[in-house]
């Protein structure tokens, strides 16, 4: 019989999902300058909550504050203030309102770190990315030592969110952040026990993952985003997710999210052409299909038991179906739709065929100029712009309770770039007077 959206799921350590739709990890930027959570990001989780989904997963939770994704993420290093576990409740409580899962993303940003936030950030080697516009700096490589202090770091995170009321972890070893930094070959190019081969650069992850579930207990959730691959030509391959997702499992995590690609092979977002040498020895049909990455879900299935989450690209129920009776997937992770329909799942248990595609009400060039789509600027300013719009609307939700499709792309970007600019002032500001 199949599987339906409906079905719960039961993970390793007990829990219980009450259906098989996740609301996946988007950064949401409604912060306070120094990473605390606010009323806006309250009532963003709590619209969330009230839509019905079993699983929402948070944007970036950083677990050092000179490694922000971007600016307005919550920050979550040591132990919290009076202050700060208070904001946490405040966020757990409103999340977890509908009675569905909420999980916390841990994150490090590593390289990726935005040079506004750091112009010298820590990774694993000093291999800057290669993105122009120059809005990243040159990193400067981990000591042993910072390397193990991370490692408690990320364990104390988990602690304190737990303890907030939080139901869940997922450590964030995906799109080219710190941890999936350290896999990779082309930016992993440590000589001591931390790099070298495979087993050498998971060391990081697997260390990240043995400190978390002795900080959490053997029941509670904790699931890992990983990369399906880098699609970065030496960079961490299939073979490699498939053997780190392995380790994963004896080491006892209870759900892998599948993903893939960095910031310089943004696949997480598009995965249309791939090379020969990117697929996985599987039918080349990931491309044609809803979800980016199902068939290296397939292929992981045959060697793995452990539950998978797939997200990308699912749009219509009849797919997300079809993915569930696969067996291939136990949880389909959906983003986008839900900026601009926040009861998206709702929507899809009650019979909705398919989930609006917010990326449509995004203006395209017009035909008289878009010969300019082929410029690496142009193409270039329309991605941010695009994410930018769907930052956005993650405002509008938290701040108003509604999105607001009507607004423009750029006139989007430049509202987040502002609102960027004023959180680092005013975090500057108070570094310094601190």
């Amino acid at each position: 019989m199949a599987t339906g959206l409906e079905a719960p799921l039961t993970l390793p350590c007990g829990v219980r999902i009450a259906n098989r739709i996740a609301k996946a990890a988007m950064t949401e930027g409604l912060a306070t300058p120094d990473g605390r959570p606010t009323p806006a990001l309250d009532r963003l989780y709590g619209l969330w909550a009230e839509g019905a989904a079993g699983l929402l997963i948070t944007g970036n939770v950083i677990i050092d504050p000179d490694h922000l994704e971007r600016p307005g993420n919550v920050v979550v290093a040591g132990t919290p203030d009076a202050g700060m576990a208070a904001a946490l409740v405040r966020w757990a409580a409103a999340g977890t309102a509908g009675g569905n899962q909420l999980w916390v993303q841990l994150s490090h940003a590593g390289r990726q770190t935005p040079k506004l936030v750091n112009p010298h950030p820590k990774a694993p080697s000093a291999v800057p990315l290669a993105l122009p516009g120059g809005r990243f700096g040159t990193p400067e490589p981990l000591t042993r030592a910072e390397i193990v202090a991370l490692v408690t770091r990320f364990a104390q995170a988990a602690a304190a969110v737990k303890a907030a009321g939080f139901t869940g972890v997922q450590i964030h070893a995906a799109h080219g952040y710190l941890i999936s930094e350290f896999l990779s070959p082309l930016t992993n190019r440590r000589a001591d026990s931390y790099g070298g081969d495979l087993k050498g650069r998971a060391r990081f992850l697997m260390e990240v993952v043995e400190a978390v579930r002795a900080a959490v207990g053997t029941d509670f959730p904790l699931s890992v985003k990983l990369n399906s691959a880098d699609f970065q030509r030496g960079g961490f391959a299939f073979t490699d997710s498939l053997a780190v997702a392995g380790w994963l499992e004896k080491a006892g995590v209870d759900l892998i999210e599948i993903s893939g690609g960095t910031y310089e092979q943004p696949r997480m977002m598009r995965i249309k052409g791939l090379a020969a040498e990117e697929r996985p020895s599987v039918p080349a049909s990931t491309a044609a299909r809803e979800a980016y990455f199902i068939d290296f879900a397939k292929a992981m299935r045959e060697k793995l038991t452990i539950p998978l989450m797939v997200t990308g690209g699912f749009r219509h129920r009849a797919a997300m179906r079809e993915a569930l009776a696969s067996r291939a997937v136990d949880l389909v992770g959906i983003a986008r739709p839900f900026c601009v329909m926040p009861d998206a799942a709702a929507r899809l248990l009650a019979g909705l065929e398919a989930l609006p595609r917010p990326e449509d009400h995004l203006r395209p060039l017009p035909r008289a100029l878009a010969f300019l789509r082929r410029l690496p600027a142009v193409r270039a300013l329309t991605g941010f712009a695009t994410i930018y719009w769907f930052y956005e609307q993650l405002w509008q939700l938290g701040h108003k309770g509604r999105p607001d499709e009507r607004i423009p792309p750029l006139l989007a970007a430049l509202r987040v770039e502002r609102r960027h600019q004023a959180i680092m002032r005013a975090r500057r500001a108070g570094l310094a007077s601190g």
